[in-house]
């Protein structure tokens, strides 16, 4: 059986990039977003190394606010430099998904 979580794995940077570019949002919210969209098995002590790596490289930024369900959460944003990488991740992408497209239709 393919490991399909291999798959998904190798695309998670660009997808996180993706969900805080459409609005600024906090960690637990993008884990479920990932799990709506089809990565079933992601967990937050996955996506967490992630976004500090994120942050690292300036990809994206964060602010802690407050939280009507208790203590204050850590919002991310979408930075310039994390803008022009997800435009990269898209063309990337998109190339790879039409090769792969080709080649399935043999």
């Amino acid at each position: 059986m393919y490991d399909k979580s291999q798959m998904m794995r190798g695309t998670l940077e660009g997808c996180i990039l993706k969900i805080i570019s459409v609005e600024t949002t906090y960690g637990y919210e993008i884990v479920t977003k990932l799990q709506d969209f089809g990565f079933e098995d992601m967990k937050e002590g996955t996506i967490y190394p992630i976004l500090v790596r994120l942050e690292k490289k300036n990809m994206i930024s964060s602010q802690f606010r407050p939280s009507p369900l208790g203590p204050s959460r850590k919002y991310y944003s979408l930075t310039r430099e994390g803008q022009e990488q997800l435009n990269e991740f898209e063309i990337c992408w998109r190339s790879v998904s039409d090769t792969v497209e080709a080649i399935l239709k043999l």
